[in-house]
């Protein structure tokens, strides 16, 4: 019998040549047709490993999804960006890269990243996305986060609107 070992922790600068090929990958796939093509590449291109390794070293916490010794997904998260929400943390991003998605191990992701920022005393958190994201909004909602604002990016001459769920 094989046994797997699955894990959250840390990221390490070590780790930031693995987080920077699953940000690109995991963008593709979430962003494809959402986001114009050429604003999407120069967002994942921006992303290098050099950024990923400055990101880790940051004051921002970065954790790594672990399967077997690959880096199948990350999260990155800190204090709430948006001053006008009361609650005081934020998860910026989670991402698994595609053939680790729909088998729980998201959920595992953002309820470590969540217990972490409570750890640090971060009353209640948020999580921006996309809105026409299904597969976020799906996972947010279905993690019983409710949405709270909604806003908008912009990508080239596109507008998107994005909605904020919350936890308290």
């Amino acid at each position: 019998m094989t046994i797997l070992a699955i894990d959250v922790r840390h990221a390490e600068p070590d780790d930031a040549q693995a987080i920077s090929e699953a940000h690109r990958v995991a963008w593709r796939h979430a962003f494809a047709g959402l986001i114009p093509y050429r604003e999407l590449m120069s967002m994942i291109e921006r992303r290098g490993d050099q950024w990923w390794l400055r990101a880790i070293q940051g004051s921002s916490i970065t954790l790594v999804l672990e399967v077997g010794g690959s880096i199948a997904g990350y999260a990155t998260m800190g204090h709430n960006r948006t001053r006008s929400l009361l609650l005081e943390g934020e998860i910026y991003e989670l991402y698994l890269r595609p053939e680790y998605q729909g088998i729980g191990l998201g959920s595992r992701l953002f309820h470590d990243a969540k217990r972490m920022l409570a750890e640090r005393g971060c009353r209640g958190l948020i999580v921006w996305t996309l809105a026409e994201n299904n597969r976020a909004v799906d996972f947010c909602s279905a993690l019983g986060g409710r949405e709270i604002a909604a806003g908008t990016e912009n990508f080239e001459l596109h507008r998107l609107k994005k909605v904020a769920f919350a936890w308290s």
